[in-house]
């Protein structure tokens, strides 16, 4: 099923209006970096990212809002003293991308897809468009790059461990747009940090780490990237990954330190407010109660279902709202025929059991609701 999904990845579609030249690479980097800075001319091209929209649905599954309640160490499987799998106290948090049921066929399609933003991004000055499609192209073109990577490496314990010519991931110009090499980081630091101003953009990056944003089950377009930010960034303040307390300092995640020259200059007050903006009941106590801020929460583990690794043992399995969940919710469980790794069954196990105690609170839902100007249209990520 996946493969056939994932089948029309290869084409993107939009509307053209006339082609730019691609630059040369030997352009100075600070000349080709500026040629990304945001300059809308009132074209009206919008982009289509219907086909990877359709992939996320299925290998994205959904885990739900945080419970703020550490995951208690798994016990060993029976008859060993190993644990498969993953062991984080983080580790029902955010969503999680369905890696080691990747087949290489699929993973060459998830190629030719990065190729085809390539190809968009040389061929159209990004910077022209709309400012909410060219948010939304370097997201997905990010995120793509990222799970495609993730996956060429699979299984891995920790994305931060794979290395490209030397490099780690993040660090590597896995992408070429318009004559410059990018990084997965560049994209963020040197092009959307700079150029938007709202820190909701933070959220929006997957960095394949259960510590990071989770990838979303939709793909960003110019019509949902607000409202997709603002779900991703209210996940993400109000979970452990996010935010906690330690005596009277409140502990945040590292990824606030990388954007804190960016969204955040005067630290710490600048982030609290940020963080008080998102904050549910518990976090908002939270910030009345501290006052040193320091960045310190991080999970590096893979933000998969097995942990990184395949476990020996394999068992019958229950299904819950297919493998994605997507927007159609977390419940209808019902069993197949289909043998999976313990580490993957244990898992799913765990989550169930987080759905029904977010059922029994009444917190389990997805809803993307956008602001939109007097004439319906989206209002745009400033």
């Amino acid at each position: 099923m996946l493969k056939s999904l994932l089948a029309g990845v290869g084409i993107l579609a939009l509307a053209l209006t006339a082609p730019a030249s691609a630059e040369t690479s030997d352009a100075p980097a600070s000349e080709a970096i500026a040629q990304f800075v945001p300059h809308p001319t009132g074209r009206t091209t919008r982009f289509d990212f219907s086909h990877w929209d359709q992939a996320l649905d299925f290998f994205v599954l959904e885990l739900g809002p945080s419970l703020r309640e550490n995951a208690f160490r798994p016990d060993a499987d029976v008859g060993s003293r190993l644990v498969y799998g993953h062991t984080s106290r983080y580790r029902l948090e955010g969503n999680r991308v369905v890696f080691s049921m990747l087949e290489p066929e699929v993973i060459e399609t998830l190629t030719e897809y990065r190729k085809d933003l390539e190809h968009i991004g040389n061929t159209v000055d990004i910077g022209s468009m709309p400012r909410n499609e060219q948010l939304a192209f370097w997201i997905n073109l990010h995120n793509v790059a990222m799970v495609e990577q993730i996956a060429r490496a699979y299984p891995v314990r920790q994305p931060r461990s794979i290395k490209i010519d030397g490099l780690p991931l993040d660090e590597a110009p896995v992408l070429a747009i318009r004559g410059m090499a990018l990084s997965p980081r560049d994209i963020r630091t040197r092009i959307v940090y700079p150029n938007w101003k709202d820190p909701n953009v933070i959220y929006g990056f997957f960095r394949g780490e259960i510590g990071g944003p989770s990838l979303q089950s939709n793909a960003y377009n110019g019509e949902n990237v607000g409202a997709l930010l603002e779900l991703s960034a209210n996940e993400f303040v109000n979970s452990l990954r996010g935010a906690q307390s330690s005596g009277d300092t409140l502990l945040v995640s590292e990824i606030y330190e990388e954007a804190r020259p960016f969204f955040f200059a005067d630290w710490p007050e600048s982030l609290r407010e940020h963080i008080k903006y998102h904050a549910d009941e518990e976090v908002q106590s939270i910030l009345a109660k501290t006052g040193p801020v320091k960045a310190s929460i991080y999970e590096h583990d893979i933000a998969d279902l097995a942990g990184g690794e395949r476990a020996p043992i394999y068992s019958n399995v229950e299904s819950c709202g297919g493998a994605g969940g997507g927007q159609t919710g977390m419940g209808d469980c019902s069993p197949i025929n289909s043998q999976i790794p313990q580490n993957v069954l244990r898992f799913v196990q765990e989550r169930s059991a987080k759905v029904n105690a977010l059922i029994k609170r009444g917190r389990l839902g997805r809803v993307i609701i956008g602001q939109t100007d007097a004439d319906g249209n989206p209002v745009e990520v400033e």
